[in-house]
């Protein structure tokens, strides 16, 4: 009787490792059918590889190509300025050569042809650019106005302008250079 439990078990031993083995082969067919399919081909895999770093490229090549844009405005501008504040002089020289004229000599030719060469300066200028900021009677705007002078005088507010004493101007966005003013405390 031993021996037929023995038998018995033995069978039923070999019964559960054929059992288990053909649910591991049943198993690692799946897991081969399910590699086969979500396996890449190597051509695959080397062009998506490819293609990412040909997009990466470009997102770098136009971001370069962007920034170089945007420094060679930003050189033009500073360059432009630079060339633009030695100028101001002559208009202000200009400005107090005409101021200076008196009335009998208005109708002259020389001061005709004077007055022609600053409008036509003035005229280019603002083409440019660049534009005269009037700072009379407005508020003290320190990014704006330089004060030299403070003056008590009732006729103006507390911290206006009172008087330019020297005209200042813009360039596109920025200070050419400050107005030089008295302000009314």
């Amino acid at each position: 009787m031993e021996n037929k439990k023995k038998d018995e078990t033995m069978e039923q031993t070999e019964e559960i490792v054929e059992e288990t083995a053909e649910e591991e082969k049943d198993q690692s067919q799946k897991e081969a059918d399910k590699d086969e399919k979500t396996s890449v081909d190597p051509k695959d895999k080397k062009i998506e590889e490819l293609t990412d770093r040909y997009q990466r490229l470009m997102a770098e090549f136009e971001n370069a190509r962007k920034r170089m844009t945007k420094e060679s405005v930003q050189k033009y501008d500073m360059g432009a300025k630079d060339v633009l504040e030695k100028l101001l002089p002559v208009v202000d020289n200009f400005e107090r050569g005409l101021a200076a004229v008196s009335e009998e000599e208005k109708e002259s030719p020389f001061v005709q042809g004077v007055e022609a060469i600053y409008k036509q300066l003035m005229t280019t200028l603002e083409s440019i650019g660049v534009a005269p900021m009037n700072a009379e009677g407005k508020e003290f705007n320190p990014d704006f106005h330089n004060a030299v002078m403070h003056v008590e005088d009732e006729a103006f507010d507390e911290n206006v302008v009172a008087e330019e004493l020297q005209k200042g101007y813009m360039y596109k966005e920025t200070v050419l250079r400050h107005s030089m003013v008295k302000v009314a405390n």
